[in-house]
């Protein structure tokens, strides 16, 4: 069952057995905060269970553009579109988040971005990226890493 993330109280719900539970609902927030004051859209969920075809989508493009494969398990994800561009989001249990960004343009901007939630270690599968350090007042400290898509997907 999909659930919108509030940005005003930050939760942990679905998020409970992360060890940084409490930064990655803030990691969380932060980008439900992004999409409504950019966007006007409001930042929903799922279980990864229930949204299988989702984490599916990201570890293919995981997969197929650099050969990674995360270790952790999913917790959630989504998927939704605005102006003009897929984006899917999948949480993991480490404290790290994966959103893909894929235009449907196929001239527009299409990439996979890292953010590690404050507290967590950078993963063995991710450790040839540089990350750039972010403040949030939700999230702490996020450590954020990106790379281009450049196949079909």
């Amino acid at each position: 069952m999909p659930h919108t993330v509030d940005f005003t109280t930050v939760s942990t719900t679905g998020l409970e057995t992360s060890p940084v539970a409490p930064a990655l609902a803030g990691l969380r927030a932060n980008e439900a905060r992004y999409f409504k004051n950019k966007h006007d859209h409001t930042f929903t969920v799922e279980p990864a269970a229930d949204a299988q075809a989702v984490v599916d989508w990201v570890h293919k493009i995981l997969k197929d553009e650099r050969d990674i494969t995360i270790a952790s398990p999913p917790l959630e994800a989504t998927e939704f579109e605005v102006e003009g561009t897929k984006w899917a989001y999948v949480f993991y249990e480490s404290g790290l988040s994966i959103n893909v960004l894929y235009s449907l343009d196929p001239t527009g901007k299409r990439a996979v971005g890292f953010k590690l939630s404050d507290g967590m270690e950078v993963p063995e599968e991710l450790g040839a990226f540089k990350f750039a350090r972010q403040k949030s007042k939700l999230a702490g400290t996020i450590r954020g890493s990106y790379f281009v898509i450049k196949q079909e997907h």
